[in-house]
């Protein structure tokens, strides 16, 4: 089952497109969290910076958008008020655990080193999976004439991946072999969770 398919079901039940905001309120939180612990307290960046913060706007506004479902069922990231909850909270963790796994066999890195280019690779792959994720779920929101969008999140995505490649560019000149070793295992992750969705939608 596709994003396609699952997303009509999901919007169509409010109670159930609430969770999924929460959902990726969750998510957008978590990698916000993650690029922070990433941080060096004295060399951490604008970039950084601007990325961890508009990470964090995409969760309030997520969860913001909740209210626009006429839920009041999702006042935390509890297991209840999730869809596919074990999988959303695996997912982020995995990728990155996988890719810092990688990053230590085939670079050899360590500590500061370690962390930072585990940010740059595994926030380039979500970034990857936003830019695909979020016009899908625009379309369907549009389709079911809803009275949620994520527009101006998919604008602030769109610029957070030109800024990844140019971070990348300048981490390696191979980059593009780690960038895609990123994605392939984020897209198995990715896959898995969209499996669990769809079991628990139907």
């Amino acid at each position: 089952m596709s994003l396609h398919n699952i997303l009509p079901t999901i919007i169509a039940n409010n109670e159930l497109h609430a969770r999924w905001l929460n959902t990726l309120s969750l998510m957008e939180n978590t990698g916000a969290r993650k690029i922070s612990a990433s941080e060096d307290p004295t060399t951490v960046t604008y970039i950084i910076l601007k990325h961890a913060a508009e990470e964090h706007r995409h969760a309030y506004y997520l969860k913001k958008q909740i209210e626009k479902t006429g839920s009041k069922n999702c006042p935390t990231y509890n297991d209840a008020s999730l869809v596919a909850s074990q999988y959303s909270k695996y997912y982020l963790n995995m990728l990155d655990v996988e890719v810092s796994r990688y990053l230590k066999k085939d670079l050899q890195l360590t500590g500061k080193e370690l962390r930072f280019a585990a940010y740059l690779l595994v926030t380039y792959a979500i970034e990857v999976r936003a830019d695909e994720l979020y016009p899908i779920y625009q379309d369907a929101l549009e389709a079911a004439k809803s009275k949620v969008n994520v527009k101006s999140i998919i604008l602030e995505e769109e610029g957070h991946l030109e800024e990844m490649i140019n971070q990348l560019k300048e981490f390696s000149p191979d980059w593009q072999r780690h960038a895609d070793k990123a994605v392939n295992i984020e897209t198995r992750l990715f896959n898995n969770w969209v499996e669990a969705l769809g079991a628990e939608i139907n």
